[in-house]
């Protein structure tokens, strides 16, 4: 048994840099790799791919990158983990297996699915599942003849059992994230399935690094203290028997660590603190504790974790209509005037209700909104943007944008061509049982064909379901607007931005934002604590938080995260808003104006502009 393993990420997202995985691999001794290359978009991409050519549907990127370095790979002895296998696993392994076979390499390759449910739905419905909309709590009836796929999250059992059948290279289907990190430590150390305390640290692992250098720099509030761009170092996990890690990277690479990125990333997507769900084990993430170790190393430690739930969630993707978006550059003296006649004339000439429609200045507050600060463009990226499910009204919009060039102000072009139509595949998060679940993993032979399947049953026998019921000094407070104004003493006040005294990071979660909002000492923390509420919060952001904001505190982080509900124009693909995954909300948080004592701004040495 080793006495601590490497695990080094090598992708985010489908789209992230592809020389990562070959850097990582000739930066220094790992034994594993993951990449994390599914998120719900990506998800319905994959799946429109796969209906047009039922050979498509997995992460091509991947295949190549496997490929271009497979002498690397049996080389270094390095085994990889990956969920790119999407929709369709076993295609992606077969490319994979031709491709190593033209090269005379020989790597041993397992895939994993049973997580694709789509044809099992009708059954399942009503029978045993209600799949009810997990973040809406509406009925699965206003969309169940719509369903273009569903997948569940599978857990670390099925990549846990490849491994035992000794695979190089294992290629799942829908597992969550962290579960690429968290079973090759389950399975080196000799984990047992209830030694929550190091699963709950070993899935923190895989959350750190499962957004690629987001963990390591990409990101950071505090971007002005990153000297070297280039060469960007992708996150390391070295981690040990008694389930304690240090997030690291390799020498020489460029980007960050400390503790303040890590905890950026920790409160990345973030819902409840305390119950940090995944098919393997609930987390607490308020016994998170961090410490610097050295240059670019933070050593993570004290993490509690409990039993998991009974239930799997459900990733579905359904038809939802159609949307288009196009745009016209304006420059010149008066570009933000110009852009409003633009916007008032085309509307009106177009003559046609939408069941959405937006029109985002770019360049002036497409991404902040009513907090962005009032500036005197010399040019503006106007956008026009329509949902809606009559195709022919979408048709007449994108036959309707390029003509406002030769009747409006000077300074005007198009930008591209025609938009395109697309077809809108929206997000469905729903929950099925345990018990309903089977995962295979299935061995690839050298000419391609399954050599052999073996079922793994879903439920260990320690599952327990989650009291409803929170903490009410974790869950602080829910709000429309009540609290939204922070009353202090008029003496010795300052003003200052929010990025003076705090750090923040956003991300989405369907039609919901999070933003994590971190102090920078303890006494900022303390008036945080008090003055910053959920309602606070949802005043700042009225003009596109249509619901409610929870907010929760990490003590051991000194940090609050605020859930911002119905913040994202529907989320995913439905979102006409050109930030639809949230990531800039932290930005304009961070940007705006607070009255603080002035004792308390002196305690601040550092921060970003």
């Amino acid at each position: 048994m080793k006495e601590n393993i490497k695990i080094a990420n090598a992708g985010g997202f489908w789209g992230d840099d592809l020389d990562a995985f070959r850097r990582q691999l000739i930066g220094g001794e790992l034994d594993y790799i993951v990449a994390d290359y599914l998120a719900e978009i990506t998800m319905s991409i994959l799946r429109k791919q796969n209906i047009k050519n039922p050979q498509l549907g997995y992460v091509t990127d991947f295949v190549n990158q496997v490929l271009d370095n497979a002498e690397l790979i049996v080389q270094k002895k390095v085994k990889v983990i990956t969920n790119a296998g999407g929709i369709n696993p076993y295609e992606c392994a077969k490319k994979i297996v031709e491709g190593l076979t033209e090269k005379n390499v020989d790597l041993k390759i397992c895939i994993i699915d049973g997580d694709n449910i789509y044809d099992e739905i009708s059954r399942f419905y009503s029978n045993t599942s209600s799949f009810k909309n997990i973040e809406t709590g509406e009925s699965f009836e206003l969309i169940k003849d719509k369903i273009e796929s569903a997948n569940v999250y599978l857990g670390i059992k099925p990549i846990v059992k490849a491994l035992e059948k000794e695979a190089d290279i294992i290629i799942a289907g829908r597992v969550t994230d962290t579960s690429l990190t968290i079973a090759p430590a389950f399975y080196e150390f000799g984990w047992k399935e209830d030694d929550w305390d190091k699963i709950a640290s070993s899935l923190v692992a895989g959350h750190i690094i499962e957004c690629g250098t987001q963990s390591s720099g990409g990101n950071y509030t505090d971007w002005h203290k990153i000297k070297k761009w280039d060469n960007f170092g992708y996150p390391i996990i070295n981690i040990f028997q008694d389930g304690t890690f240090e997030v690291t990277k390799h020498p020489g690479t460029g980007g960050l660590i400390n503790t303040d990125i890590v905890k950026e990333q920790l409160l990345y997507e973030m819902g409840n603190p305390v119950q940090y769900i995944s098919p393997d084990v609930v987390v607490d993430f308020t016994t998170v504790k961090l410490e610097p170790n050295g240059s670019d190393c933070v050593k993570v430690s004290g993490i509690k974790g409990k039993e998991p739930t009974t239930s799997f969630k459900v990733s579905m993707s359904y038809r939802d209509g159609y949307k288009a978006s196009g745009s016209i550059i304006i420059s010149g003296s008066k570009a933000l005037e110009k852009a409003h006649i633009i916007k008032s004339f085309f509307w009106k000439r177009l003559g046609i209700e939408f069941e959405k429609s937006n029109t985002e200045f770019i360049g002036y507050d497409s991404c902040h909104g009513e907090l962005a600060p009032s500036i005197k463009p010399n040019e503006i990226l106007l956008r026009f943007s329509v949902f809606d499910y009559d195709k022919s009204k979408i048709e007449k919009f994108s036959k309707n944008i390029a003509p406002v060039i030769l009747s409006a102000p000077s300074g005007v072009a198009v930008t591209g061509g025609r938009p395109f139509i697309h077809n809108v595949m929206a997000y469905w998060p729903a929950l099925i049982d345990k018990k309903n679940i089977k995962a295979f993993v299935r061995i690839i032979s050298k000419n391609g064909d399954i050599n052999e399947s073996i079922e793994i049953p879903s439920l260990s026998g320690f599952e327990k379901d989650i009291p409803t019921k929170l903490d009410p000094e974790i869950q602080v407070s829910t709000s429309e607007y009540e609290n939204s104004k922070i009353n202090l003493p008029q003496n010795n006040l300052v003003k200052t931005r929010l990025y003076v005294i705090c750090l923040a990071r956003s991300g989405d979660k369907g039609n919901m934002v999070n933003i994590g909002v971190i102090a920078r000492n303890k006494d900022i923390y303390d008036f945080i604590s008090t003055h910053i509420t959920a309602g606070y919060v949802k005043n700042m952001f009225k003009h596109v938080c249509k619901g409610k904001v929870t907010r929760y505190k990490l003590d051991n982080l000194l940090s609050l995260n605020f859930l911002l509900d119905e913040s994202l124009d529907g989320g995913g693909t439905k979102s006409l808003m050109l930030d639809a995954q949230g990531k800039t909300f932290a930005s304009a948080f961070l940007n705006q104006e607070i009255s603080i004592p002035t004792g308390l701004l002196n305690t601040v040495k550092d921060s970003s502009g």
